[in-house]
């Protein structure tokens, strides 16, 4: 089974011994970073630093004349990652032996938020989420087509991995982050994912609802999970409360929006890639999700994409809608193997074999460059084994 690892460019970059030690864990691929969010990593081989602050999300290559004139365009990165720090580093590893792979992040971008609020998503109390960009607007829609195009494509790649196509909504870790305070289940994270920004407010009103009617419906459906009570969560807990047909309404709109936007961002970049060029969506299969991995039809996104990646920190039964919905697509296992962030890299063999046994093709090993020596250990010899 391929494994990749998902590295950033400051991991290999000033390290003239990552490369090597990255292609020793046995693994054939790296899925490198090169459009990601603001982060705050931890780099403990490096010769030269032990912490890296990425500021704001940006890209870690130069940009192209494509932006020129444009209000939303891509950031360049800092002193975190200046210059062609993709390039640079995807040299180092393909000298290993390892095939690159691009790691795009898309709808979530602080600082895209917070210096054009009126493209975020805005909850049913008015709230701004200035991490989430809000997918059905026009120009964000645009913006996030031509990054995928121009982040993907990076020169030497084979493939690319695009992360949170999707809508975003509250549960991202923001700055120090303070949300936990009351426990929302899926049900009361979907209305709180509900935008109602000027577009969406229209893409309702498609659907027979009044944005302003539905706003309150949803602020009314949250007032007793705020006061404590259960969060019954699924869609069944949607629709207590909110309403079976009012929930199915606003489903709709938001289903028809990311899919449309997966769409053309897939097509978009499949014509202009070379041949045999591997274009995998991160996804969860439960298309009222949202984040990183944003629910996705499997058939539809499979249809569209050459496989997708899936989260497996909480176990493998997220990979069987996908290996259901077609058998020839890629199918990768997304396993934390960070000890100290919640991995298990000692169980990596067996979770390997039960990921297999449910339709896995791949697997993705997140993350060799925040990884510990033991981790390390850990990963290489279970790799070793399989």
């Amino acid at each position: 089974m391929k494994a990749s690892t998902f590295v950033y460019p400051w991991d290999v970059n000033g390290d003239p011994e990552a490369a090597t030690r990255i292609a020793g864990l046995g693994v054939q691929q790296v899925t490198l970073a090169a459009a990601y969010h603001s982060t705050r990593a931890l780099t403990p081989r490096h010769p030269r630093h032990r912490i890296v602050t990425a500021e704001h999300a940006s890209v870690l290559y130069p940009t192209d004349a494509r932006w020129e004139g444009r209000a939303l365009r891509p950031y360049a990165a800092g002193d975190w990652a200046p210059g062609d720090a993709f390039g640079e580093a995807a040299a180092q590893l393909s000298g290993a032996g390892l095939e690159v792979h691009t790691w795009v992040v898309l709808a979530h971008n602080s600082r895209l938020g917070a210096e054009h609020p009126d493209t975020s998503v805005v909850n049913a109390y008015g709230d701004r989420y200035p991490w989430a960009p809000c997918i059905a607007q026009p120009a964000t829609r645009a913006y996030l087509t031509d990054l995928a195009v121009e982040a993907a494509l990076r020169p030497g790649a084979a493939g690319t991995e695009l992360e949170s196509l999707g809508w975003y909504g509250l549960q991202h870790l923001h700055a120090h982050d303070k949300t936990g305070g009351v426990p929302l289940g899926d049900a009361g994270m979907y209305l709180m994912a509900l935008c109602f920004c000027g577009t969406c407010r229209e893409g309702y009103g498609e659907q027979g609802l009044d944005a302003d009617s539905l706003a309150a419906a949803v602020r009314a459906a949250l007032e007793p999970l705020w006061q404590g009570a259960p969060d019954d969560g699924g869609w069944a807990g949607v629709e207590k409360l909110l309403g079976a047909g009012t929930a199915a309404a606003t489903r709709a709109w938001r289903d028809e929006t990311a899919r449309t936007l997966q769409e053309t961002v897939v097509r978009a970049v499949r014509a202009a890639a070379p041949e045999g060029f591997q274009i995998l969506l991160h996804a969860d299969p439960v298309t009222y999700h949202v984040g990183a991995n944003p629910g996705v039809d499997p058939e539809h996104i499979l249809s569209v994409a050459d496989g997708v990646v899936v989260p497996c920190a909480g176990g493998p039964d997220l990979l069987t809608p996908f290996s259901r919905a077609r058998e020839d697509a890629v199918i990768a296992a997304n396993f934390p193997v960070v000890s100290q962030m919640g991995g298990s890299p000692g169980t990596l063999a067996a979770d390997v074999a039960r990921a297999r046994e449910l339709g896995a093709t791949e697997m993705r090993l997140y993350h060799a460059g925040l990884a510990s020596d033991g981790d390390l250990d850990a990963i290489r010899e279970a790799l070793a084994g399989r």
